[in-house]
């Protein structure tokens, strides 16, 4: 398959390429532009884990923590015994699918209440609300395994705002978009109580989002400034555990791991990614020193879906960077 033609194979809207901090390929499709934004959906939650494991570095957070230190209306949910670290990497243990292919699925009580407009005369819900009421799956031993669950961002994003007395939204801004003088607005969808979905609901443009990732790939430091401590960078690069992600059903990623809401691949590059469903994607060579950005709207919100022409095509790229630059 050709570079192109895997554009297509995954309805990519947009794609960008950083090599060594400078712009060497963009591309748009649809009704994507250089001036347009773009649902980011769960790359959401790498902004949410980054924003977290910054204060856990400042001492703010303290990782080792139970949940309920820092909200204790969930005394009575499945995150009643849990640590931050082990919501901050997903090894908790809720009885919720994410199955996107099942109407019966916890997912859509959890967009219901999720929701910005819920529908005329119905009650208001709010997403802290619907976190209260998630039980522990029967049998299940927090921090063993690996389970993509998205109310464990909405619980992060919620320790986040109690720690710091800032939501997401306003810490983002504050801590890195405002400093790196992006060129868009980026904006979070809320829901009806006005808190923002710290799991999914970020949209930005394409070469704002490139920046980001750039700010990872340069060990936080953005033009001389260091806005994210570089030991969080470090941390995320190092991944989190091999085990507990290869007891989560993922046998396109092989080898991989997930730590501070970060997928980590463990391939010679060292790279990592925060990944969002429909194909949303920050890409992120340490060796090739290349960042890729992409936005699509492939139909099935399965990132697997996608992995197989996805994943090889950015590696290709990396290799090709390399030859070019003798290495």
């Amino acid at each position: 398959m050709t570079w192109k033609a895997s554009l297509a194979a995954n309805y990519t809207d947009g794609l960008v390429v950083l090599h060594r901090g400078r712009l060497v390929y963009e591309f748009y499709a649809g009704e994507l532009r250089e001036d347009r934004s773009h649902a980011a959906m769960s790359v959401t939650k790498s902004l949410t884990g980054t924003l977290a494991a910054m204060l856990a570095a400042e001492g703010v957070i303290d990782p080792a923590s139970p949940v309920t230190r820092y909200v204790p209306e969930l005394a009575g949910s499945a995150f009643a015994d849990v640590r931050v670290r082990d919501v901050m990497d997903m090894t908790t243990c809720l009885r919720y699918s994410e199955d996107y292919a099942d109407p019966e699925a916890e997912i859509w009580e959890y967009a219901k209440a999720s929701n910005p407009l819920p529908q005329p005369g119905a009650e208001v819900v709010g997403t802290t609300a619907y976190l209260r009421t998630l039980q522990p799956e029967p049998g299940c031993r927090v921090g063993e395994a690996f389970a993509y669950k998205t109310p464990n961002a909405d619980v992060l994003g919620w320790i986040v705002a109690r720690a710091s007395g800032k939501s997401v939204a306003t810490l983002l801004s504050e801590r890195i978009w405002r400093r790196m003088g992006m060129e868009q607005a980026g904006y979070f969808q809320v829901d009806a109580t006005g808190m923002p979905v710290a799991g999914g609901g970020f949209s930005a443009g394409l070469r704002d989002m490139a920046r980001f990732g750039q700010l990872l790939l340069d060990g936080g430091s953005w033009q001389g400034e260091q806005l994210i401590p570089r030991a969080v960078v470090e941390d995320i690069r190092k991944g989190g555990s091999r085990a507990a992600f290869a007891r989560s059903g993922h046998p396109g990623l092989v080898g991989w791991s997930y730590r501070d809401m970060w997928w980590v691949t463990h391939n010679a590059h060292g790279a990592f990614a925060a990944r969002g469903v429909h194909g949303q994607t920050v890409y992120i060579d340490p060796k090739a020193e290349m960042v890729i950005v992409r936005f699509a709207s492939h139909p099935q919100a399965a990132n697997a879906a996608n992995d197989a022409t996805s994943l090889p095509a950015y590696q290709a790229l990396a290799d090709h960077l390399l030859s070019r630059d003798g290495k």
